[in-house]
């Protein structure tokens, strides 16, 4: 792991880092010791790991302890673009003007990433978790809409995730791998979601295996959930990771 650039902020560390070419970036509370519970951070898609949403959230983590690791997915931030997904892409734009099943479209394409994605998150996490100013604490997930369809597959190879918050997202080429789901979801539904129909999002939260799961629904469409999910969720986090 080669750290590129550190700053710090309001209380929160920020270091910048490369580890065998996944670009990634780090926080931690400022003069950080010691072990802490990590929170892993999928953003959605067409997003990047500095996409302002996460940088919210994961200086909010941050701030309260945690140490928190994004990284971009395969295709997608200062990662370089293949054919195979560009390809990919067009015809899940093309399909989705023509009407088809946007549900069905969108597995495709994370179906394509998650191989990757699941096996970058695992070196990432292993790498991390050798640093002297996190080590190995309890590990949570969070991720949603692309970041819940690459998190699922990953929750499932990855012992060490013990709780995620997951959302935005329909069931479509999930339900096998929801079911295998065990650790405690915190489970986001945006009720008047434009690109994902509430029944698919209700039958993912339904597939999910999980003794301990909580369905978090809200008004608005995909991009509208409310700032206190995030408190809410951190909540859900402390529960759980401490």
């Amino acid at each position: 792991m080669r750290f590129t650039s550190q700053t710090s902020s309001d209380g929160v560390t920020e270091q910048f880092f490369t580890l065998d070419e996944i670009p990634g970036v780090l926080w931690t509370p400022e003069d950080a010791s010691g072990v802490r519970p990590l929170i892993l951070l999928g953003h959605g898609g067409r997003q990047h790991k500095t996409a302002p949403g996460n940088v919210a959230r994961a200086r909010r983590y941050a701030a309260e302890g945690f140490a928190v690791v994004a990284i971009d997915a395969p295709n997608h931030g200062d990662r370089p673009r293949d054919e195979e997904f560009g390809r990919i892409a067009a015809d899940m734009r093309a399909g989705m003007a023509a009407g088809e099943n946007p549900g069905a479209l969108v597995a495709g394409m994370h179906s394509y990433l998650a191989p990757q994605a699941v096996a970058d998150w695992q070196t990432v996490l292993t790498a991390v978790q050798r640093l002297d100013h996190v080590g190995v604490g309890l590990v949570g997930y969070c991720g949603m809409s692309m970041g819940c369809g690459l998190g699922i597959p990953l929750i499932v190879a990855e012992p060490r995730i013990r709780a995620a918050v997951l959302g935005l997202l329909g069931v479509h080429g999930l339900a096998e791998d929801a079911a295998r789901i065990t650790a405690p979801v915190q489970f986001v539904v945006q009720w008047d979601d434009q690109m994902v129909p509430r029944d698919q999002s209700l039958a993912l939260f339904d597939a999910l295996a999980s003794s301990e799961k909580t369905l978090h629904a809200n008004t608005g469409k995909h991009g509208d959930v409310p700032s206190f999910e995030v408190d809410s969720s951190l909540g859900f986090f402390a529960r759980h990771l401490s």
